[in-house]
């Protein structure tokens, strides 16, 4: 089956991008235990509610502000942000030792994820071939799935015999890995700079120059 190119490289992008999560969240749990300064269920605890609550916080109002700015242009740039913030947390990780330095990455992470998915998820679903939406949700759902499936493989593996270090730089390249996946796509997203954001930017700095008249 052929897809299109935006679809391909959004897919491919995913891809990368949760393989390297691969690296980390087998081990997440056992890493602030181990490495974080009185680690315990309490700390992994609040860490991940502050990460699940701040995306779930910022996703649907982020989600609202794209569908009111019309065109591509708009979700590309939040989800090109989205996936450079949170490429930088499993590097984060390698230099933190407090729970206070844990839960503001934890954040961060939260806030780098809601913009992704929202950005991601808009152009996805306007560039998906049409009669093929089935297939192609699940051709990104399975390769997610593959690729999760053998990264957390392979970092049981890592993590016993050379630390977290590596997994987590691991995971950070891939997260890298998929921005530049998406970086081919910076020529072939449906819109004009004329509308969304960019013309509302403009529109104010006309307002305030005619003002000045």
């Amino acid at each position: 089956m052929k897809i299109n190119k935006i679809v391909k490289y959004l897919i491919l992008a995913d891809l990368a991008f949760w393989s390297g999560w691969g690296f980390v969240t087998p081990v997440f749990s056992i890493f602030v235990l181990e490495k974080i300064v009185g680690g315990s269920a309490l700390v992994v605890g609040v860490a991940t509610a502050i990460y699940w609550i701040t995306k779930s916080g910022l996703q649907y109002p982020t989600g609202l502000f794209l569908d009111h700015h019309k065109g591509d242009h708009d979700d590309y740039f939040f989800l090109v942000f989205g996936f450079l913030v949170a490429s930088v947390i499993p590097f984060s990780y390698l230099l933190i030792t407090e729970p206070w330095q844990l839960y503001i990455t934890q954040f961060f992470f939260g806030l780098g994820m809601a913009t992704s998915l929202a950005g991601w998820r808009a152009i996805f679903t306007r560039s998906i071939d049409k009669g093929h939406e089935a297939t192609e949700w699940s051709m990104d759902d399975s390769m997610l799935g593959f690729g999760t499936g053998i990264t957390g493989f392979v970092t049981g593996y890592l993590v016993y015999k050379f630390g977290f270090a590596p997994s987590f730089i691991f995971a950070g390249l891939l997260g890298v890995v998929s921005i530049f996946f998406l970086l081919f796509l910076r020529e072939n997203i449906v819109g004009d700079y004329r509308i969304g954001i960019y013309k509302d930017i403009r529109e104010i700095f006309k307002i305030k120059k005619n003002t000045l008249k």
